[in-house]
């Protein structure tokens, strides 16, 4: 018997809308070290509030694309601008420019 839960979460969901300035916000609640940076296991997180199958597998694609300083974070505007790349190109969420 599978047990589901009912609620509502606090996170955007990727079928919805957001500008870059609303997804780097919610980017940012996952920094649960408040480093002001998003590890590995950060990302994967966020990912997994979406609900993302394989979101650990696509965490690891993503650090591999926009880690470009290769330090294990993404942690610099630079980096920032890609991972909201490949979340519009590969991860088919919708974030406009406002």
């Amino acid at each position: 018997m599978a047990i589901m839960s009912c609620f509502e979460l606090p996170v955007q969901q990727p079928d919805r809308d957001m500008s870059v300035q609303e997804f780097k916000v919610w980017i940012k609640q996952f920094d649960m070290d408040h480093d002001k940076r998003i590890s590995p296991e950060e990302l994967t997180e966020a990912l997994e509030s979406l609900h993302m199958w394989f979101s650990s597998w696509k965490a690891r694609g993503v650090m591999k694309d926009a880690d470009t300083d290769h330090t294990g974070f993404i942690d610099n505007k630079k980096e920032v601008e890609k991972l909201v790349k490949y979340a519009q190109q590969r991860l088919h969420m919708k974030i406009h420019q406002s």
